[in-house]
Protein backbone atom coordinates (compact mmCIF):
# COMPACT_ATOMS: atom_id res chain seq x y z
CA UNK A 1 0.00 0.00 0.00
CA UNK A 2 1.01 3.83 -0.41
CA UNK A 3 0.40 5.52 2.27
CA UNK A 4 0.90 9.39 2.68
CA UNK A 5 1.20 11.70 5.45
CA UNK A 6 0.27 15.40 5.70
CA UNK A 7 2.96 17.41 7.62
CA UNK A 8 6.79 16.22 8.35
CA UNK A 9 7.55 17.11 11.97
CA UNK A 10 8.43 15.08 14.84
CA UNK A 11 5.14 13.41 14.68
CA UNK A 12 5.22 12.43 10.71
CA UNK A 13 8.75 11.08 12.17
CA UNK A 14 7.77 9.23 14.97
CA UNK A 15 4.78 6.99 12.30
CA UNK A 16 7.16 6.53 9.92
CA UNK A 17 9.80 4.83 12.36
CA UNK A 18 6.93 2.40 13.17
CA UNK A 19 5.72 1.95 9.57
CA UNK A 20 9.14 0.63 8.89
CA UNK A 21 7.54 -2.62 10.07
CA UNK A 22 5.19 -3.06 7.96
CA UNK A 23 5.45 -3.39 4.48
CA UNK A 24 4.30 -0.24 3.25
CA UNK A 25 5.56 2.93 0.45
CA UNK A 26 5.66 5.95 2.47
CA UNK A 27 4.82 9.50 1.37
CA UNK A 28 5.35 12.70 2.84
CA UNK A 29 4.26 16.33 1.64
CA UNK A 30 5.93 19.31 3.43
CA UNK A 31 7.02 22.52 2.86
CA UNK A 32 10.47 22.10 4.43
CA UNK A 33 12.86 19.65 2.91
CA UNK A 34 14.82 19.44 6.26
CA UNK A 35 11.74 18.63 8.53
CA UNK A 36 12.42 15.55 10.81
CA UNK A 37 10.44 13.22 8.47
CA UNK A 38 11.83 14.26 5.42
CA UNK A 39 14.72 11.75 5.29
CA UNK A 40 12.71 8.80 6.77
CA UNK A 41 10.19 8.45 4.28
CA UNK A 42 10.37 6.58 0.75
CA UNK A 43 9.23 9.61 -1.61
CA UNK A 44 9.10 12.94 -0.11
CA UNK A 45 7.48 15.89 -1.91
CA UNK A 46 7.94 20.12 -0.88
CA UNK A 47 4.80 21.48 -0.99
CA UNK A 48 2.06 23.46 1.41
CA UNK A 49 -0.25 21.24 2.89
CA UNK A 50 -2.99 24.25 3.04
CA UNK A 51 -2.89 24.31 -0.80
CA UNK A 52 -5.55 22.37 -2.53
CA UNK A 53 -3.81 22.05 -6.08
CA UNK A 54 -0.28 20.12 -3.48
CA UNK A 55 -2.52 17.87 -1.42
CA UNK A 56 -4.79 17.14 -4.21
CA UNK A 57 -1.78 16.33 -6.70
CA UNK A 58 0.14 14.29 -3.63
CA UNK A 59 -3.17 12.40 -1.85
CA UNK A 60 -4.48 10.84 -6.01
CA UNK A 61 -1.67 8.76 -6.45
CA UNK A 62 -2.15 6.91 -2.80
CA UNK A 63 -4.26 4.34 -1.41
CA UNK A 64 -4.54 5.93 1.96
CA UNK A 65 -3.56 9.34 4.07
CA UNK A 66 -3.77 10.63 7.14
CA UNK A 67 -2.38 13.81 9.02
CA UNK A 68 0.10 15.06 11.41
CA UNK A 69 -1.44 18.47 12.09
CA UNK A 70 -4.72 19.82 11.72
CA UNK A 71 -4.08 23.17 9.32
CA UNK A 72 -4.01 21.26 6.05
CA UNK A 73 -6.70 22.10 2.82
CA UNK A 74 -9.81 20.03 3.95
CA UNK A 75 -11.45 20.86 0.32
CA UNK A 76 -8.73 18.59 -1.60
CA UNK A 77 -9.15 15.85 0.86
CA UNK A 78 -13.21 16.11 0.97
CA UNK A 79 -11.83 15.51 -3.15
CA UNK A 80 -9.53 12.76 -3.01
CA UNK A 81 -12.21 10.80 -0.29
CA UNK A 82 -14.68 11.43 -3.35
CA UNK A 83 -12.34 9.79 -5.84
CA UNK A 84 -11.65 6.77 -2.99
CA UNK A 85 -8.56 7.36 -1.18
CA UNK A 86 -8.48 6.56 2.23
CA UNK A 87 -8.61 9.55 4.46
CA UNK A 88 -8.23 8.74 8.38
CA UNK A 89 -9.67 11.12 10.22
CA UNK A 90 -12.22 11.58 7.10
CA UNK A 91 -12.24 15.45 6.07
CA UNK A 92 -15.74 15.71 7.59
CA UNK A 93 -14.03 14.92 11.46
CA UNK A 94 -10.78 16.85 10.23
CA UNK A 95 -13.61 20.02 9.75
CA UNK A 96 -15.24 20.09 13.12
CA UNK A 97 -12.06 19.41 15.07
CA UNK A 98 -9.76 21.76 13.22
CA UNK A 99 -11.91 25.02 14.42
CA UNK A 100 -12.51 25.15 17.75
CA UNK A 101 -16.08 26.59 17.10
CA UNK A 102 -17.17 23.87 15.40
CA UNK A 103 -15.84 21.79 17.64
CA UNK A 104 -17.32 23.25 20.70
CA UNK A 105 -20.44 23.31 19.43
CA UNK A 106 -19.74 19.33 18.58
CA UNK A 107 -19.59 18.90 21.83
CA UNK A 108 -23.05 20.59 22.86
CA UNK A 109 -24.89 18.74 20.21
CA UNK A 110 -23.63 15.20 21.36
CA UNK A 111 -24.22 16.52 24.93
CA UNK A 112 -20.26 16.08 26.10
CA UNK A 113 -19.49 17.66 29.82
CA UNK A 114 -17.97 20.90 28.22
CA UNK A 115 -16.64 24.09 29.90
CA UNK A 116 -19.52 26.77 29.17
CA UNK A 117 -18.37 29.11 26.24
CA UNK A 118 -19.71 31.47 24.21
CA UNK A 119 -18.61 33.04 20.39
CA UNK A 120 -16.94 36.13 19.73
CA UNK A 121 -15.48 37.44 16.56
CA UNK A 122 -13.82 40.52 17.75
CA UNK A 123 -11.99 41.60 20.21
CA UNK A 124 -14.52 44.10 21.61
CA UNK A 125 -17.16 41.47 22.00
CA UNK A 126 -15.41 40.77 25.17
CA UNK A 127 -16.93 43.81 26.60
CA UNK A 128 -20.20 41.93 26.57
CA UNK A 129 -18.83 39.21 28.81
CA UNK A 130 -17.08 41.01 31.53
CA UNK A 131 -19.33 38.99 34.05
CA UNK A 132 -18.17 35.76 32.77
CA UNK A 133 -14.34 36.32 33.32
CA UNK A 134 -12.20 34.88 34.21
CA UNK A 135 -12.32 33.10 31.00
CA UNK A 136 -9.84 31.49 28.58
CA UNK A 137 -9.55 33.14 25.26
CA UNK A 138 -8.98 30.61 21.80
CA UNK A 139 -8.43 31.90 18.76
CA UNK A 140 -11.35 29.28 16.46
CA UNK A 141 -8.13 28.25 13.80
CA UNK A 142 -4.69 28.64 14.00
CA UNK A 143 -3.61 27.96 17.54
CA UNK A 144 -0.82 24.80 18.33
CA UNK A 145 1.20 24.10 20.91
CA UNK A 146 -0.50 26.84 23.22
CA UNK A 147 0.13 29.89 20.45
CA UNK A 148 -3.76 31.47 20.39
CA UNK A 149 -4.83 31.31 23.38
CA UNK A 150 -5.21 33.46 26.11
CA UNK A 151 -6.08 33.68 29.34
CA UNK A 152 -8.05 37.06 30.22
CA UNK A 153 -8.97 37.61 34.29
CA UNK A 154 -10.56 41.07 34.15
CA UNK A 155 -11.44 43.55 32.21
CA UNK A 156 -7.79 45.41 32.37
CA UNK A 157 -6.46 42.44 30.05
CA UNK A 158 -9.20 42.34 27.42
CA UNK A 159 -6.47 43.97 24.97
CA UNK A 160 -4.76 40.74 25.14
CA UNK A 161 -7.64 39.33 23.43
CA UNK A 162 -7.78 38.34 19.93
CA UNK A 163 -9.40 40.14 17.22
CA UNK A 164 -10.81 37.56 15.43
CA UNK A 165 -13.37 34.32 15.42
CA UNK A 166 -12.55 32.75 19.19
CA UNK A 167 -13.94 30.94 21.84
CA UNK A 168 -14.61 32.70 25.14
CA UNK A 169 -14.19 29.82 27.66
CA UNK A 170 -14.95 29.67 31.42
CA UNK A 171 -11.72 29.06 33.10
CA UNK A 172 -12.11 25.55 34.98
CA UNK A 173 -10.46 25.11 38.44
CA UNK A 174 -8.52 22.38 37.53
CA UNK A 175 -7.33 19.59 39.59
CA UNK A 176 -5.98 17.44 36.90
CA UNK A 177 -5.67 17.86 33.55
CA UNK A 178 -6.22 14.23 31.36
CA UNK A 179 -5.71 12.96 27.82
CA UNK A 180 -6.74 9.90 26.67
CA UNK A 181 -6.23 8.27 23.24
CA UNK A 182 -9.09 6.45 21.78
CA UNK A 183 -8.35 4.85 17.91
CA UNK A 184 -11.39 3.44 15.90
CA UNK A 185 -11.02 1.16 13.09
CA UNK A 186 -13.40 1.03 9.70
CA UNK A 187 -15.66 -1.30 11.17
CA UNK A 188 -16.44 0.86 14.27
CA UNK A 189 -14.62 -0.94 16.94
CA UNK A 190 -12.44 1.10 19.81
CA UNK A 191 -9.91 0.80 22.15
CA UNK A 192 -8.75 2.85 24.45
CA UNK A 193 -5.48 3.85 25.54
CA UNK A 194 -4.88 4.39 29.70
CA UNK A 195 -5.33 8.14 30.74
CA UNK A 196 -2.47 10.03 31.02
CA UNK A 197 -2.06 13.08 33.88
CA UNK A 198 -0.34 16.19 32.02
CA UNK A 199 2.16 18.96 34.22
CA UNK A 200 2.36 21.76 31.75
CA UNK A 201 4.75 24.34 31.23
CA UNK A 202 3.31 27.99 32.61
CA UNK A 203 4.95 30.50 30.60
CA UNK A 204 4.67 28.09 26.82
CA UNK A 205 1.51 26.06 27.78
CA UNK A 206 3.30 23.55 26.40
CA UNK A 207 3.35 19.79 28.01
CA UNK A 208 6.51 19.66 30.43
CA UNK A 209 6.33 16.02 31.83
CA UNK A 210 3.12 13.67 32.03
CA UNK A 211 2.75 10.42 33.99
CA UNK A 212 0.45 7.20 32.93
CA UNK A 213 -1.20 5.48 33.82
CA UNK A 214 -2.59 8.52 35.82
CA UNK A 215 -3.89 7.71 38.78
CA UNK A 216 -8.14 8.42 39.03
CA UNK A 217 -10.36 7.39 41.17
CA UNK A 218 -12.70 4.83 39.35
CA UNK A 219 -15.67 6.28 39.02
CA UNK A 220 -13.99 9.66 37.31
CA UNK A 221 -11.62 7.10 35.35
CA UNK A 222 -15.09 5.47 33.73
CA UNK A 223 -17.11 8.74 33.43
CA UNK A 224 -13.92 10.10 31.46
CA UNK A 225 -13.66 6.89 29.55
CA UNK A 226 -17.04 7.47 28.40
CA UNK A 227 -16.76 11.01 27.16
CA UNK A 228 -14.13 10.33 25.06
CA UNK A 229 -15.25 7.18 23.26
CA UNK A 230 -18.47 9.26 22.99
CA UNK A 231 -16.48 12.02 21.24
CA UNK A 232 -14.53 9.48 18.69
CA UNK A 233 -17.85 7.72 18.10
CA UNK A 234 -19.88 11.14 17.62
CA UNK A 235 -17.09 12.00 15.02
CA UNK A 236 -17.91 8.80 13.01
CA UNK A 237 -14.35 8.78 11.51
CA UNK A 238 -11.62 5.70 12.01
CA UNK A 239 -8.39 7.29 12.81
CA UNK A 240 -6.27 7.83 16.52
CA UNK A 241 -7.92 10.93 18.80
CA UNK A 242 -6.32 12.42 21.71
CA UNK A 243 -8.94 13.45 24.07
CA UNK A 244 -7.91 16.13 26.51
CA UNK A 245 -10.15 16.37 29.73
CA UNK A 246 -10.34 18.41 32.94
CA UNK A 247 -10.67 17.12 36.18
CA UNK A 248 -11.90 19.98 38.20
CA UNK A 249 -11.79 20.39 42.20
CA UNK A 250 -15.16 18.66 42.69
CA UNK A 251 -14.67 15.54 40.69
CA UNK A 252 -16.05 16.66 37.64
CA UNK A 253 -15.21 15.97 34.14
CA UNK A 254 -14.94 18.31 31.33
CA UNK A 255 -13.49 17.85 27.85
CA UNK A 256 -11.42 20.17 26.73
CA UNK A 257 -9.63 19.36 23.24
CA UNK A 258 -9.70 16.75 20.79
CA UNK A 259 -6.69 16.77 18.60
CA UNK A 260 -7.45 13.84 15.07
CA UNK A 261 -4.19 12.87 15.58
CA UNK A 262 -1.33 10.86 17.24
CA UNK A 263 -0.39 13.27 20.24
CA UNK A 264 2.06 14.53 22.38
CA UNK A 265 0.47 13.18 25.17
CA UNK A 266 0.69 9.61 23.64
CA UNK A 267 5.10 9.32 23.15
CA UNK A 268 5.47 6.72 26.00
CA UNK A 269 3.32 4.22 24.20
CA UNK A 270 6.40 3.66 21.89
CA UNK A 271 8.25 2.14 25.39
CA UNK A 272 5.65 1.42 27.68
CA UNK A 273 2.54 -0.14 26.16
CA UNK A 274 2.14 -3.06 23.71
CA UNK A 275 0.94 -1.24 20.58
CA UNK A 276 2.17 2.38 20.39
CA UNK A 277 -0.55 5.14 19.26
CA UNK A 278 1.93 5.33 15.94
CA UNK A 279 1.44 1.36 14.99
CA UNK A 280 -2.18 1.42 16.23
CA UNK A 281 -2.93 4.13 13.99
CA UNK A 282 -0.96 2.14 11.00
CA UNK A 283 -3.28 -0.38 11.75
CA UNK A 284 -6.51 1.24 10.92
CA UNK A 285 -4.83 2.79 7.63
CA UNK A 286 -3.71 -0.90 6.38
CA UNK A 287 -7.21 -2.33 7.82
CA UNK A 288 -5.47 -4.52 10.09
CA UNK A 289 -6.88 -5.51 13.67
CA UNK A 290 -6.37 -3.28 16.15
CA UNK A 291 -3.34 -3.76 18.97
CA UNK A 292 -3.52 -3.60 22.78
CA UNK A 293 -3.36 -0.52 24.23
CA UNK A 294 -2.50 -1.76 27.71
CA UNK A 295 0.60 -0.61 29.80
CA UNK A 296 3.66 -3.13 30.11
CA UNK A 297 4.96 -0.76 32.58
CA UNK A 298 3.77 2.90 34.03
CA UNK A 299 5.59 5.73 32.65
CA UNK A 300 6.78 9.18 32.84
CA UNK A 301 7.50 11.92 29.74
CA UNK A 302 10.15 15.14 29.74
CA UNK A 303 9.70 17.48 27.09
CA UNK A 304 12.64 18.53 25.54
CA UNK A 305 11.70 22.61 24.28
CA UNK A 306 14.65 24.93 23.42
CA UNK A 307 16.20 26.73 26.43
CA UNK A 308 15.45 30.75 26.63
CA UNK A 309 18.01 32.60 25.78
CA UNK A 310 19.13 30.44 22.97
CA UNK A 311 18.78 30.85 19.19
CA UNK A 312 20.50 28.51 16.74
CA UNK A 313 22.40 25.33 16.00
CA UNK A 314 20.86 23.08 18.78
CA UNK A 315 23.34 21.57 21.54
CA UNK A 316 21.93 19.07 23.70
CA UNK A 317 23.49 19.91 27.42
CA UNK A 318 23.55 17.25 29.51
CA UNK A 319 22.60 13.87 27.32
CA UNK A 320 25.57 11.67 28.08
CA UNK A 321 24.13 12.02 31.51
CA UNK A 322 20.83 11.18 30.80
CA UNK A 323 22.04 8.45 28.54
CA UNK A 324 23.27 6.67 31.85
CA UNK A 325 20.28 6.25 33.16
CA UNK A 326 18.53 3.37 34.01
CA UNK A 327 15.23 2.83 31.50
CA UNK A 328 15.29 6.14 30.24
CA UNK A 329 14.55 6.42 26.66
CA UNK A 330 15.75 10.02 24.40
CA UNK A 331 13.84 10.83 21.50
CA UNK A 332 15.33 13.71 19.59
CA UNK A 333 13.52 14.83 16.48
CA UNK A 334 16.35 16.00 14.33
CA UNK A 335 15.76 19.59 14.49
CA UNK A 336 18.87 21.75 13.29
CA UNK A 337 17.88 24.98 14.97
CA UNK A 338 16.85 25.65 18.27
CA UNK A 339 14.80 28.25 19.75
CA UNK A 340 13.00 29.50 23.01
CA UNK A 341 9.82 27.33 23.31
CA UNK A 342 10.40 25.32 20.86
CA UNK A 343 9.85 21.43 20.62
CA UNK A 344 12.99 19.50 19.75
CA UNK A 345 12.28 16.10 21.51
CA UNK A 346 11.12 14.03 24.53
CA UNK A 347 12.88 11.47 27.16
CA UNK A 348 10.19 8.19 28.35
CA UNK A 349 11.20 6.93 31.51
CA UNK A 350 9.21 3.71 32.71
CA UNK A 351 9.29 2.16 36.17
CA UNK A 352 6.62 0.72 38.11
CA UNK A 353 7.63 2.94 41.14
CA UNK A 354 5.80 6.30 40.49
CA UNK A 355 8.21 8.41 42.98
CA UNK A 356 10.71 7.09 40.96
CA UNK A 357 9.46 8.56 37.94
CA UNK A 358 8.89 11.78 38.95
CA UNK A 359 12.18 11.93 40.61
CA UNK A 360 13.98 11.02 37.60
CA UNK A 361 11.54 12.97 35.17
CA UNK A 362 12.79 16.07 37.61
CA UNK A 363 16.11 15.28 37.37
CA UNK A 364 15.92 15.09 33.42
CA UNK A 365 14.11 18.23 33.16
CA UNK A 366 17.23 20.44 35.03
CA UNK A 367 19.80 17.76 33.39
CA UNK A 368 18.89 17.91 29.77
CA UNK A 369 18.54 21.23 28.00
CA UNK A 370 18.18 22.11 24.22
CA UNK A 371 20.82 24.74 23.62
CA UNK A 372 23.52 26.34 21.19
CA UNK A 373 27.31 26.70 22.09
Amino acid sequence: MKVGILGGGQLGRMLLQAAANYDITTYVLEKDPLCPAAHLCHHFTKGDIMDYDAVYNFGKQLDALTIEIEAVNVEALEQLEKEGVKVYPTPAAIKIIKNKILQKQFYSEQEIPTSPYYITQHQSDLLQHLDFLPAVHKLAEGGYDGKGVQVINNEAEIELGFNAPAILEKKVKIAKEIALIVAMDAQGKTIIYPPAEMVFDSVYNLLDYQLSPAKLEERILWKAQAMARKVVTGLKSPGLFAIELFIDVNGDVWVNETAPRVHNSGHHTIEANYSSQYDTLLRILLNYPLGNPNEILPSAIVNIIGADGFTGDVYYEGLDEVLKMDNVFVHLYGKLQTKPGRKMGHVTIISNDYLDLTHKANKIKHTLKAITK
